[in-house]
């Protein structure tokens, strides 16, 4: 993908306020390390995670990717009569029918005549909808469009929890396999994308490229009996040692494609925003690209994963932060299950 005349012009995101602590989630576990014999802290020693966010109870994907995509939006200071497709792209959903998006839709008060439906891949919804977007603005179809992700780990997290207590026949596999489950969070992103003529930043969304390696689907599965909403009761089984080993390779193979695509040396890089997993991931995952682990901007620490919410969420506190300068290189490196791997390049 190459993209002459699109632009970066909001991005947004808004987190929970109650913060779940590794060890509080250990707490939780006692019953069960007690009769393993695991050693209290391994969840942050393993996996870098401090603590992760969750929603309260009862709150709808909807109605925090509303809040992401409105800061998105004033971000941008385009008039919303402009955004021309409205994508809703996190794993989580209101329900199964209709879309979350036309929820969303409705809440911003967006045109309609914009293109509104749901992309899910995964962590890598939100960048898959930036893509969609992007080409829908190279061909002259909209001015602009906005990609949401609202994504609620709460229920995951406790319903594993809930789940491994409960069983008699528990073992330690039992435990690895939920593993991954306990380092996810919560959090919501908003991404507005622009024909670069109209832009006011001129941040332009260069292109990238997507490689799937889907022999790899097994590694992580989750499954919801509930159904969607907000009392969902998902699970998840992954198995976490070979899902970062062929994840990091394929990171590794597209980073190297994606690179050819962009015309970019690994040097000429000023920063690098990826899907935050943990800190085994990441640190193979730079080893395998070749970039340098220094240009990256990590939130693994205190939000943990947070899904397709993950990467945008992460480079929208960057941009907050001011990390980056006019003439920045930006990486953005995206990984998800099945297996899945888009990498993208923005040029500050």
């Amino acid at each position: 993908m190459q993209f002459e005349n699109v632009c970066v012009e909001g991005l947004g995101y808004h987190l929970p306020d109650n913060r779940i602590t590794s060890a509080e989630l250990e707490k939780r576990l006692s019953p069960l390390y007690e009769k393993l014999k695991l050693p209290q802290g391994r969840l942050e020693l393993m996996s870098g995670i401090q603590e992760r966010r969750f929603w309260d109870k009862g709150v709808f994907p909807s109605e925090v990717a509303t809040i992401a995509g409105k800061k998105a939006i004033e971000d941008s200071g385009i008039d919303i009569k402009d955004i021309g497709c409205l994508i809703s792209a996190s794993v989580c959903r209101d329900f199964l029918e209709p879309s979350t998006a036309s929820v969303v839709h409705n809440n911003l008060g967006l045109p309609e005549e914009s293109f509104v439906f749901d992309v899910s891949n995964a962590c890598l919804g939100v960048l898959n909808g930036m893509c969609i977007i992007a080409n829908m603005i190279e061909r002259d179809q909209i001015k602009a469009g906005l990609v949401v992700s609202g994504e609620n780990g709460g229920p995951l997290v406790n319903n594993t929890i809930e789940t491994l207590l409960a069983r008699s026949d528990i073992t330690r596999n039992n435990v690895k396999s939920s593993f991954a489950s306990l380092t996810i969070g919560s959090a919501a992103a908003g991404v507005l994308l622009i024909k670069r003529s109209l832009s006011q930043k001129q941040h332009h969304l260069l292109g990238g490229v997507s490689i799937a390696e889907t022999r790899f689907n097994h590694l992580c599965r989750g499954n919801d009996d509930a159904g969607a909403g907000a009392e969902w009761a998902p699970l998840m089984e992954t198995d976490s040692e070979k899902l970062m080993l062929e994840g990091c390779r394929l990171a590794g193979k597209t980073w190297s494609r994606a690179r050819e695509t962009l015309g970019w040396k690994n040097e000429e890089v000023s920063r690098v925003f990826c899907h935050q997993v943990g800190k085994g991931h990441r640190k193979l995952m730079y080893e395998n690209v070749g970039l340098d682990i220094e240009k990256d901007f990590s939130t693994l620490e205190f939000l943990g994963n947070t899904g397709s919410a993950s990467l945008p969420v992460t480079f929208a506190m960057g941009v907050e932060k001011g990390i980056l300068n006019r003439g920045d290189k930006a990486a953005l490196l995206g990984i998800g299950s099945g297996l899945n791997c888009l990498m993208m390049g923005v040029e500050w």
